[in-house]
């Protein structure tokens, strides 16, 4: 009688199973739904198109490799990799740092903690609309704030439009992604929680100042967020668009100073309609990030310290 007691529970706790696995599967359901039609189908589609000659308006033809030949002696293309792996390359380190620098300001315990907190990550929230990227247009324009301000101080003509000069225009941007600081600044700041103050206490009984605490305890311990917030953002920077393409009203200008990569593939894509070229851009775009990962991952552990 026992056995068979034993092999009732046992079915039971299957049925109980079988049941809470259809619940699970009917909740993932829309997600699953969404990555496979939102996500996964244009992926595929786009990499059988990469190998086509799209014109958008008529049916696609296949041309093989073409697309990618193409692509190596575009100068368009070169030009857009290098505005972008500049903007990637100085933006992003100068956004960690002030996020960083925000972080710990904000881990000493102020009143209004909550408060400051949203303030700083508000940014974030509002830094790729397009508000935003019109707002900092007029900011950086002709008569805007900056001049303004800068020629009552004899630093700049009032009708100087950071925007329009080739040399300044690609900074804007940058500065409009470095404002963006709040999203790895809320992972730091969390980073910093976790950190035993026991360490500091340790280090302050040997007689150890603030800056000595800081190198030497909080970057160690906190590299595996440094490393997160790093290889996110590299990879955001790389598909940034919104800002270049209100910036420069969609052109890139001037003289393609803020051609972003993503930005031609736009214009490739819809505006001249060569669709397959666009999509052969994109799955470059997807090497070039994926290599930048790899890379990251390659060397973190020389620098990343787990507590392990």
């Amino acid at each position: 009688m026992s056995a068979l007691n034993e092999l009732a529970n046992l079915r039971q706790v299957s049925d109980k199973g079988k049941k809470q696995n259809k619940t699970a599967f009917i909740f993932l359901a829309p997600w699953l739904a969404g990555l496979v039609l939102i996500t996964a189908a244009p992926l595929v589609a786009s990499l059988v198109l990469s190998f086509t000659d799209y014109p958008l308006l008529k049916a696609p033809t296949f041309n093989g490799l073409d697309n990618y030949i193409k692509i190596f002696s575009d100068k368009r293309f070169r030009k857009s990799l290098k505005v972008t792996l500049t903007y990637v390359l100085v933006s992003t380190p100068l956004q960690l740092a002030l996020a960083l620098a925000i972080a710990v300001l904000l881990n000493r315990g102020m009143k209004g903690l909550a408060f400051y907190r949203s303030i700083f990550y508000l940014p974030s929230l509002m830094g790729s609309s397009v508000a935003i990227a019109m707002l900092w247009r007029q900011v950086f324009g002709s008569q805007g704030l900056v001049s303004t301000v800068l020629a009552k101080f004899g630093l700049a003509d009032p009708a100087q439009s950071w925007i329009a000069d080739p040399k300044t225009s690609l900074v804007t941007i940058i500065l409009l992604h470095v404002w963006t600081f709040g999203s790895p600044m809320v992972i730091f700041l969390a980073g910093l929680r976790q950190i035993p103050m026991m360490y500091y206490e340790a280090a302050a009984v040997d007689g150890a100042n603030k800056w000595t605490q800081f190198w030497n305890i909080t970057m160690p311990l906190l590299t595996p967020v440094i490393f997160f917030n790093l290889v996110m953002q590299i990879i955001g920077a790389f598909q940034s668009f919104t800002q270049a393409f209100v910036v420069s009203n969609g052109t890139g200008g001037p003289v393609d100073s803020t051609l972003f990569y993503s930005l031609y593939v736009y214009q490739q894509g819809f505006v001249q309609f060569r669709m397959g070229y666009a999509s052969a851009l994109a799955w470059v775009l997807v090497v070039i990030v994926g290599a930048f990962t790899a890379v990251n991952f390659f060397f973190s552990k020389y620098w990343v310290f787990y507590d392990d």
